[in-house]
């Protein structure tokens, strides 16, 4: 009882926060649900980023979907990763069963059905909001590190970025930056050398091979218009909810590395046009990325500084990011030191490796009198977790094994025809989804080399000295045979008509008849 005592004590004194705080679950002691144990979480600090991990099965979505929905109540917006396609459903009113019964009869708290204000998006148009951004946007450096480019080659894009600049050379989509970078490598290199410096050859080739692999993983429907904007992903509907956007990544499962660019893209966006806010009441926006391993999976090490270097900027912005994942190590060591709050789902202990995992995860939560940690991690049963996190004053809260809430919403996918209501409300699709193709870098070029080919054709033909076609008669006339004879007949002419006139040389005969007189 002592013991129970001083759990309760504990878990109240570590989960009272000043300011507003939402009840995600209650603490667990001996396998027993302690209801007085309530664990809350601070809005405060819900921008200090987190992680929820744990092995198929064991709830870490609905976890996320749970965090989400407490989160929109709150007039927090937020942006979800749906990879499994099973979070749309957070728009759709939740229902009762027997086990949801069973847990809120624990937990003693009343499970009410609820839906959501929510956008569905998506980077390839279909069915939902289109997101994309244009390569100028996307900028030379950031491109450079998705490339994973060195350091010569990363001047040549910075370069090529600069003269579009200089020149109004839009550039939109990829096919525009592959333009420019044939231009760069051909027809162009003596305009550029000229004002930029010398450009290797090699440099643009490889550059082209990086782009037309980015391609081949589907970048082309990312990059282009119209450009979405950030602060359409911070909505507060008319009830004062926050907006929850699902982008719904199903199909990109296999295509890592246009998930990257996308995360990058949109992480640097984010910061680079929010404003500094210090200390919020609560957060301006929070991104849960579901399955994050895709985004770590190729990732240069150019690339996971990029990424660090954002995790760590990004919450003075008023902005938290949570990754969630089945194994705590997808995560970088700098990344995950970044993580102040950790939802840690069950882990399964299959081999030598697993439990070596384990011990390596139970090492990184804080130490506590009340559970041996890891075993714990492999007993955890579904929609429980261990939770710790960070107070007002950026310390850890206690190691609680917590019995977590359950979404309010319906844990499954949406219907065809309920996506299709979804789109048909939505004000963002009609503002993102039209098809614009803007005169940019590529048409401009092409127009440009098509004059230069026409010029200087003509100036050819005018330096050659060529006239019109020849009529046959002019022909006849220039053939050397016709020549030779048109001149012997006009020779013989000529002798005849001097002839006539007395005017002809003389012969011999006419020089003996001459002597006789």
């Amino acid at each position: 009882m002592a013991n129970k005592d001083s759990f309760i004590e504990a878990v109240k004194s570590g989960y009272t926060f000043k300011g507003e705080a939402v009840q995600i679950g209650a603490g667990v002691l001996d396998g027993e649900v302690v209801a007085e144990a309530a664990i809350r979480l601070p809005l405060k600090t819900m921008n200090r980023h987190g992680l929820i991990a744990g092995a198929t099965g064991t709830g870490k979505t609905k976890t996320l979907q749970m965090i989400s929905e407490m989160l929109s109540d709150a007039s927090v917006p937020v942006l979800v990763m749906d990879i499994k396609g099973d979070l749309s459903g957070i728009a759709a009113l939740g229902s009762i069963n027997d086990k949801l019964n069973d847990r809120y009869q624990k937990l003693q708290l009343t499970y009410t059905p609820a839906l959501f204000p929510a956008e569905l998006l998506t980077l390839t148009g279909k069915d939902g909001v289109h997101l994309r951004a244009t390569v100028s946007e996307f900028g030379p450096v950031l491109l450079s590190k998705i490339l994973e480019l060195n350091d010569i080659q990363g001047g040549v894009v910075s370069m090529i970025f600069k003269y579009c600049d200089d020149t109004k050379l839009p550039l939109l989509d990829l096919k525009d930056f592959i333009k420019v970078l044939q231009y760069v490598g051909d027809e162009g290199k003596a305009e550029l050398e000229k004002t930029y410096g010398k450009i290797s050859t090699t440099s643009t080739g490889t550059i082209l091979r990086k782009v037309i692999e980015l391609q081949q993983q589907g970048a082309d429907l990312f990059f282009g218009e119209k450009s979405f904007e950030v602060d359409d992903l911070m909505r507060i509907d008319q009830q004062g909810r926050g907006v929850i956007n699902v982008l719904r990544v199903t199909d990109l499962q296999d295509k890592p590395k246009l998930f990257s660019t996308f995360m990058l893209q949109m992480l640097a966006e984010l910061y680079a046009s929010s404003p500094e806010e210090g200390d919020l009441d609560k957060p301006k926006l929070v991104i849960f990325i579901d399955e994050a391993h895709l985004i770590f999976q190729e990732a240069s090490s150019a690339l996971l500084q990029q990424i660090e270097t954002i995790i760590k900027l990004i919450r003075s912005k008023g902005i938290g990011i949570f990754f969630c994942t089945q194994n705590p190590m997808d995560v970088p060591a700098s990344v995950l030191s970044q993580l102040g709050m950790k939802v840690q789902h069950a882990l399964r202990a299959f081999t030598a490796a697993d439990r070596k995992v384990i011990k390596q995860t139970a090492e990184n939560y804080p130490e506590t009198e009340f559970y041996k940690t890891e075993d714990l991690i492999t007993q955890l049963g579904i929609g429980e977790a261990l939770v710790t996190m960070l107070n007002e004053k950026g310390i850890p809260t206690p190691l609680v094994h917590t019995m977590l809430c359950a979404p309010r919403s319906r844990m499954d996918v949406l219907a065809q025809a309920e996506i299709d209501a979804i789109n048909s409300r939505s004000k963002l699709v009609a503002k993102y989804n039209q098809v614009i193709d803007s005169q940019s870098a590529f048409e401009i070029l092409t127009a440009k080399l098509e004059d230069a080919a026409a010029q200087t054709a003509e100036e050819e033909q005018k330096s050659s000295g060529k006239k019109e076609a020849p009529s046959t008669l002019e022909k006849i006339a220039d053939n050397t045979i016709v020549k030779s004879m048109v001149r012997t007949a006009g020779n013989t002419i000529v002798r005849s008509l001097l002839g006539a006139l007395g005017l002809g040389g003389r012969s011999r005969s006419s020089s003996k008849t001459k002597s006789w007189f």
